[in-house]
């Protein structure tokens, strides 16, 4: 699945792990992405949003 809000385009972010002995390699931290169904234009779609925007009311869930 992919790692992006389809409403607010949230990716992945990148970093570096640090080990106890500073060696560093790549690290990604990905947001929480939840499939939900929602209303777009009235009608019922499944989309992948991002946990963030779903407590921030941006998204009308369809039950």
């Amino acid at each position: 699945m992919a790692s992006v809000c389809e409403v607010c385009g949230k990716g992945p972010g990148f970093g570096k792990q640090v080990s106890h002995s500073h060696v560093r390699t790549n690290r990604r931290w990905n947001p929480n992405i939840q499939r939900v169904r929602a209303l777009v234009n009235g009608a019922p779609k499944r989309l992948n949003v991002c946990t963030s925007c779903i407590k921030a009311g941006k998204v009308t869930r369809n039950i």
